[in-house]
């Protein structure tokens, strides 16, 4: 069967025509770059990908084809997606689908046989922006249209539409707890688009996770007889996720707290700082991110368009690059008392995380249960694990 021609439109008039694969019809969202060379899956059904066109920056994709464990949720979560090549067949024994097909039964739109190295380039110097990705509209001009009425990423509360409705026991759908020196902790773990693989690191460090809806209140966690609170990644914009804000001030002191990506900029948010939206964001899992606590420097997997602004505590000299070589982590202010901003990205000075020094939580703007990797930071669990059990 011959593909149909595709067309991807950027708010800006740029344009790249190609072949469809996947779904037919037409998709709108935030065009957005990735620069893993593996994981294709993992990203097409991470929640934070909920309405982005995710461009993948590796050439060839779907040569491993899909299974059901590699996938990050219950349902493909990109609104498009756009490669250079797509492979015609899996070569993997663990495959039980095809990459084609896989985006076909969603509902997705791809696009294929375009200049992703083109196209990446032009989101690097012009930034994330608004896009189209069609096959049923071959007019460029018609579909930039569109696209510019599109909402952008800028306000856009996306958590909650990617929560689940309803508490479950993570243990139904990863499998129980490993106990660790006979012991378990029971953790109350917010989901504004929790990925599958955080609740099996949580399960493997001796966490018994219950997952609870966006927009549960604090005073329902605190009655739930809970050791600790996970708040997970997500979509949209931290500044407009006001529900998962308030229900960290409602929980920073009386429970130990350990965030995640869209999870650390709300417990940013809670202490007092603000957030700003990066030029083109992290996508990919290549990201070198330093520990000024102790000197290392992990190898980190990244998906997130927002970042905390350190200058935001209103620190005197404190901007948006990480401190110099040898310089102990700053200390900040909050309402909660000091916070140290301990976690800094190699590549752009951006703040990557967060570790209070009166309160029991902490947080990283990466992700530590990445899958398939890195797993330089999956340590990380085993952290939270001591923070509930007083032994951080």
């Amino acid at each position: 069967m011959t593909p149909p021609p595709a067309l991807l439109v950027l708010e800006d008039g740029t344009a790249f025509r190609g072949r469809g694969f996947g779904a037919e019809g037409e998709a709108l969202g935030e065009v957005v770059f990735n620069t893993a060379m593996a994981g294709y899956q993992e990203v097409l059904t991470d929640p934070s990908y909920r309405r982005q066109i995710v461009v993948m920056t590796s050439p060839h994709q779907g040569n491993c084809g899909v299974n059901p464990e590699d996938a990050e949720s219950g349902r493909v979560q990109v609104a498009g997606f756009a490669v250079r090549e797509a492979s015609r067949r899996a070569s993997s024994w663990r495959a039980q689908g095809s990459l084609r097909d896989y985006l076909a039964e969603a509902g997705v739109v791809g696009i294929e046989g375009i200049d992703t190295r083109r196209l990446t380039l032009h989101i690097r110097e012009r930034g994330a922006m608004r896009a189209g990705v069609s096959t049923v509209e071959g007019d460029p001009a018609v579909l930039a249209v569109r696209v510019r009425s599109a909402p952008g990423m800028v306000g856009a509360d996306l958590a909650a539409g990617a929560s689940t409705p309803e508490p479950y026991a993570a243990a139904g759908l990863v499998g129980p707890a490993v106990a660790h020196g006979g012991a378990t902790f029971r953790v109350a773990a917010y989901d504004f688009g929790i990925k599958r693989n955080i609740l099996r690191m949580l399960a493997a460090s001796g966490c018994e996770a219950t997952v609870l809806p966006a927009r549960t209140p604090p005073e329902e966690v605190l009655a739930g007889g809970y050791d600790g609170v996970f708040l997970s990644n997500g979509p949209g914009d931290p500044a407009a996720t006001v529900y998962g804000v308030e229900a960290v001030r409602g929980l920073l002191g009386r429970l130990p707290v350990f965030g995640i990506c869209l999870g650390s900029q709300l417990l940013g948010l809670a202490l007092g700082g603000r957030t700003y939206k990066l030029r083109f964001g992290h996508r990919g899992v290549n990201q070198p991110v330093k520990d000024l606590d102790t000197g290392r420097v992990e190898i980190s997997s990244h998906n997130h368009g927002f970042a905390l602004d350190p200058s935001g505590w209103g620190a005197r000299g404190l901007g948006r690059g990480r401190p110099g070589d040898g310089e102990p982590a700053p200390a900040v202010g909050t309402p909660f008392g000091a916070v140290a901003l301990n976690r800094w990205n190699l590549n752009d000075g951006t703040l990557e995380g967060m570790r209070c020094l009166d309160v029991a939580a902490f947080s990283v703007q990466y992700h530590p249960e990445a899958a398939p990797g890195p797993h330089d930071s999956r340590h990380l669990f085993a952290a939270f694990r001591a923070l509930m059990g007083g032994e951080a």
